[in-house]
């Protein structure tokens, strides 16, 4: 008998949402090896309390919770590893060394092709976070998030337009930022 007969049922979402995690991974891979490709830019959101999240005690006292970075023209040291990417970036005329777990993502944007990304937030207990001094774990799908709970995006001409704007969520207009939910493909109870 193996550990996979406790397995109710194969958790779909998670499977889903690693692999769009796996995108952000490879256009941050693009951006690593050949740069930043046209107006190509990256807007990522992440949780600065999530584990294996390493900032400046600065950079944390102003971001307790969560935090975006832009990738565009200054940065440096950009490294992407499978679970995680290190970069250097300008803050204030300080360069400030950020590693940042794919898993403590909330967001990520490419608005010069009006590309956009959501995850949800994995739920984490103290037992993780001692358990996993500095390992990353796939996060865990909260089922709680409704389309109408999604933040608004922007349009290619930065005004922000709401996602309950549009009358099917799987059809979006050509000019906006599409953000992929999961609660997108769930069915209705």
């Amino acid at each position: 008998m193996d550990d996979t007969t406790d397995l109710q049922s194969i958790n779909y979402e998670l499977l889903v949402e690693d692999a769009l995690r796996s995108v952000v991974r490879g256009a941050l891979s693009i951006a690593q090896h050949a740069g930043l490709p046209g107006e190509s830019h990256f807007y990522v959101t992440f949780l600065t309390d999530a584990p294996g999240v390493s900032i400046s005690d600065t950079l944390k006292a102003g971001n307790p919770k969560e935090m975006t970075i832009v990738l565009q023209h200054q940065f440096w040291d950009l490294d992407v590893f499978d679970d995680r990417f290190h970069i250097t970036l300008s803050f204030s005329g300080t360069h400030e060394q950020l590693i940042i777990p794919f898993s403590a993502i909330t967001h990520f944007t490419d608005p010069s092709v009006g590309f956009g990304l959501q995850f949800s937030e994995p739920e984490i207990d103290n037992e993780t976070i001692q358990a996993e001094d500095s390992a990353v774990t796939p996060p865990k799908i909260s089922t709680s998030t409704s389309l109408s709970e999604i933040k608004p995006s922007l349009s290619k001409n930065g005004q922000k337009r709401s996602q309950a704007d549009h009358d099917d969520a799987a059809t979006v207009a050509k000019d906006t930022a599409e953000i992929v939910s999961l609660d997108t493909f769930r069915k209705e109870p």
